[in-house]
């Protein structure tokens, strides 16, 4: 019961601390929004509604102050960060540091290759042919790399901090019970 209760602390602290950092100076793409997608899937695989929907409450309330974009643009990039949702759930069913850290490198490629292509898609930033696609894609490899590190990192800290937490406090309780 208190971990059930210590999860939703954290996953409220997580969400706050998604929300602050992505709406201060960053790297672009550096923030913890994959990471808190990812955690929420793990996490609350079988809540799975309320797994979906705490990321894209992150992303919507952060762009009600960053200011909204392209509707075809927007659906794609919480569309991403779905799928990152729906990787930690997966990961939920085999969760080791491995499935974690694929799940994490896995929301990042497929955010990088899905965004820029509907920027090529839906914009006129690009040509619309092989080669202003690839453009897109090469011109998008600095976010990219920013992508990669932001996810690992906050994954890290997300699922770090938390199991770290879980497993102090477990250590509390049982040397309170042998007392």
């Amino acid at each position: 019961m208190k971990d059930r209760f210590f999860l939703i602390v954290f996953i409220f602290l997580a969400g706050a601390l998604a929300m602050g950092i992505r709406l201060l100076p960053h790297f672009p793409n550096f923030t913890p929004v994959g990471a808190f997608a990812l955690f929420t899937g793990v996490y609350l695989a079988r809540k799975s509604k309320w797994a979906l929907l705490l990321p894209l409450g992150v992303m919507f309330l952060t762009d009600l102050v960053i200011g909204f974009y392209d509707l075809k643009l927007m659906a794609v990039v919480y569309g991403s960060f779905l799928v990152y949702t729906g990787f930690g759930m997966l990961v939920a069913k085999r969760r080791s540091i491995a499935t974690v850290l694929l799940g994490s490198m896995g929301g990042a490629v497929l955010f990088y290759l899905t965004t820029n292509f509907a920027v090529w898609a839906f914009s006129s930033w690009y040509p619309h042919t092989v080669s202003g696609l690839l453009l897109s894609y090469t011109l998008a490899l600095p976010f990219f790399k920013y992508t990669i590190l932001g996810d690992l990192f906050f994954t890290g800290v997300l699922f770090g901090s938390y199991e770290f937490a879980i497993h102090f406090l477990r250590q509390r309780e049982l040397k309170l019970s042998r007392a």
